[in-house]
C-alpha cells in the first residue's frame, strides 16, 4: 500500500489511503456536519490518494481527532443579520431592485422577468 503510513515515517505524520482511515479521526467537513471545530489543535493525520486532477497527481486530507474536537460557535445577533443582508442583497434584481426570491446570478446580471423583458425588447 503506497500511502500507508500509520506510524508516520515516511510522511512525518500519520498516513493512511482513501477510506481507510481508523475510527476517532475526521476531516473538517466531517466535524463540521456533527457540529464540531478543530478548535486549535494540530493536523492529527492525513489521507493520501491519486488524482488526475491535480498537478502532481496526489490528493491529501488532513484529519483531526474527534475527541479534541470543539463544538461550533453559536450565531451571534451581530452575525445572523449581517447573513441576512448579504442574502437579501444577492436575491435582489439589480434591473426592477424586487427581491425575486432566489440568487440572481452574477453572469446573467437580472432576474428571469427582466432578462425576457431584455430579450424582447432586442
Amino acid at each position: 500500500m503506497r500511502f500507508y503510513d500509520p506510524t508516520g515515517q515516511r510522511f512525518g505524520i500519520p498516513t493512511y489511503p482513501f477510506r481507510l482511515a481508523p475510527d476517532g479521526y475526521a476531516t473538517r467537513r466531517q466535524l463540521r456536519a456533527d457540529g464540531l471545530r478543530p478548535g486549535g489543535q494540530e493536523v492529527a493525520a492525513q489521507i493520501l490518494w491519486r488524482s488526475r486532477k491535480t498537478r502532481g497527481g496526489v490528493r491529501v486530507a488532513y484529519l483531526y481527532r474527534r475527541d479534541l474536537a470543539k463544538p461550533v460557535r453559536p450565531m451571534t445577533p451581530g452575525k445572523t443579520a449581517a447573513l441576512a443582508a448579504a442574502m437579501l442583497a444577492r436575491r435582489t434584481c439589480p434591473v426592477c431592485r424586487h427581491d425575486v426570491g432566489y440568487v440572481v446570478q452574477r453572469s446573467v446580471g437580472a432576474c428571469v422577468p427582466c432578462q425576457d423583458t431584455a430579450a424582447l425588447a432586442a
